[in-house]
């Protein structure tokens, strides 16, 4: 058990912090994409996604759904820098669009992955959506000022 706590303890990406970096606001919902997730879990992000379809039926759209170019196109460059891939006039690569999961899909990833590492950081990802969730309630006056 102790050498689970040290491994868990040496992955730098999970600190609140530095998971809550990776958290965006797509159709008002906070998601993490897919190549964010595979990172985390120290997996190929076509793995994840290949998890997803085998158990389709555990990420109905309300945990999982994949980006439109619009989408894609109107979120940040840099998270998308990677999807620079020729054969279209935006760059994007529309049969690879990054799929987006919520706070339940990623419970439910967990779930699919089976291993205690995905579970691990699970629980990691867990704590940074209600941190976010948090800060969001404690200031929503001023974010509501700043709009």
């Amino acid at each position: 058990m102790k050498k689970i706590e040290n491994e868990v303890v040496s992955l730098n990406p999970l600190t609140a912090a530095g998971i809550e970096k990776m958290i965006l606001v797509i159709r008002d919902k906070q998601v993490l994409l897919d190549r964010d997730l595979a990172t985390l879990y120290g997996v190929e992000t076509k793995r994840i996604n290949e998890q997803v379809k085998r158990n389709i039926e555990r990420f109905p759209e309300e945990f999982c759904f994949q980006l439109t170019l619009e989408e894609a196109s109107c979120s940040s460059k840099s998270q998308f820098a990677t999807l620079n891939v020729s054969g279209n006039k935006r760059g994007f690569n529309v049969k690879k669009m990054p799929y987006a999961f919520t706070e339940q899909g990623v419970a439910m990833l967990s779930a699919v992955l089976h291993s205690e590492k995905a579970i691990k950081v699970s629980i990691g990802i867990m704590k940074a959506f209600v941190a976010m969730r948090h800060f969001l309630m404690q200031n929503g006056g001023f974010v509501n000022r700043l709009l």
